[in-house]
């Protein structure tokens, strides 16, 4: 083995295992908005403020459509693969602490992937509760996302998440009716007689392209005039 190849070796292993180490000290990525959280302030008197809570899906958001959210007052904080158990500890820096009139959370898929471990149904439920529940007793109007139709992870095949995000989305639709959150369906316009996303609406079958972000932008805005005008039931 050449010296060089060596040493390049352990440099590259170092790199590796210093990327490991960040992550598992900042696990929910509690760093990645810090910033952007001091810059935006707090909202002024009349503001109606919204907070995009979710994962790549929510990411892939603005970066696809960055005009959606330059030209409302709408604040995306997504983070690619996240799960419900990461988003549940980083909402009150990331949500809470910018007083949004209203949070949009789309989570729920990377669970069922197992992106962070085994991962119910039940403890999805819980984790969207506990959120929805904290934006709730902080004076937030919440709208809860159905999960978008998967008919496989491309990353993870052979899960068959197709009728769990069926009956996930069914417990979420249940639970807004309840607590009086608004419900907010993308599943039933974009999805498949199969429950897979409809092909002109996707790239790998778990995330939006373009046209997807374009069927589901008028859904939300409806969505969050729907927040706006109710209240929680207590």
């Amino acid at each position: 083995m050449k010296p060089n190849f060596f040493i390049k070796s352990i440099f590259t292993c170092a790199f590796l295992f210093s990327g490991l180490q960040i992550q598992a000290q900042d696990w929910p990525n509690l760093n990645r908005y810090r910033a952007e959280n001091a810059l935006v302030g707090q909202p002024d008197k009349g503001d109606k403020r919204v907070v995009f809570m979710g994962n790549s899906i929510t990411q892939g958001w603005i970066e696809k459509r960055p005009e959606f959210f330059a030209k409302n007052p709408y604040i995306n904080r997504g983070i690619s693969g996240q799960t419900t158990p990461q988003m549940l500890i980083r909402f009150r820096q990331d949500v809470i602490g910018l007083q949004p009139k209203v949070v949009v959370i789309l989570a729920g898929t990377n669970d069922i992937a197992g992106n962070t471990g085994p991962s119910t149904l039940e403890m999805i439920e819980d984790n969207l509760a506990s959120m929805a529940e904290l934006a709730a007793a902080n004076g937030i109007r919440v709208v809860l996302s159905s999960v978008l139709p998967v008919l496989d992870y491309p990353w993870k095949p052979g899960l068959e998440p197709a009728e769990k995000i069926v009956t996930l989305n069914g417990w979420i639709r249940s639970y807004c009716e309840k607590k009086g959150f608004t419900y907010l369906d993308y599943f039933t316009p974009m999805a498949d007689d199969r429950h897979g996303m409809k092909k002109e609406l996707t790239y790998d079958g778990v995330h939006a392209n373009e046209e997807g972000y374009k069927v589901m932008e008028p859904l939300v805005q409806e969505a969050i005039k729907q927040a706006l005008k109710h209240k929680p039931k207590k």
